[in-house]
């Protein structure tokens, strides 16, 4: 089976998952929850799904990650009536941080351009390549 067409399920997949949680309302309070990446076997049995949780505190992460594992089978379950595969993968959730760890990184930067006055673009000078 071709790399194109795992990624064009894994995409796919993403889809539906993501509208399948926004369905079920497992935003908990301030947090909110998306699907970041799906990674899906070659033979289309098992996916490894990313959740990124943004807002909250570990303790929410912790409740909405767990109340997303244990409604996995309900998530495949409407995932195979609008995903028609061979086989229905079965789905295991992962926390995925990297939007959080981006989003830090973003406000170091931005801190450190505010105590630095920015970045003046027509003052950099540029060497020749």
């Amino acid at each position: 089976m071709g790399s194109h067409r795992i990624r064009r399920v894994n995409e796919l997949l993403k889809q539906e998952i993501a509208l399948i949680l926004e369905r079920c309302d497992f935003q908990a309070g301030t947090c909110l929850v998306s699907v970041t990446t799906v990674e899906t076997s070659s033979d289309l049995r098992h996916a490894k799904v990313g959740i990124s949780i943004l807002g909250g505190d570990e303790d929410d992460h912790s409740t909405i990650l767990r109340s997303i594992k244990n409604a996995r089978k309900e998530i495949q379950a409407e995932m195979s009536k609008n995903v028609i595969l061979k086989y229905t993968p079965v789905l295991e959730f992962f926390l995925d941080s990297s939007i959080e760890r981006g989003d830090k990184l973003l406000a170091i930067i931005a801190e450190l351009e505010e105590e630095e006055g920015g970045i003046d673009k027509n003052n950099v000078e540029h060497s020749p390549a």
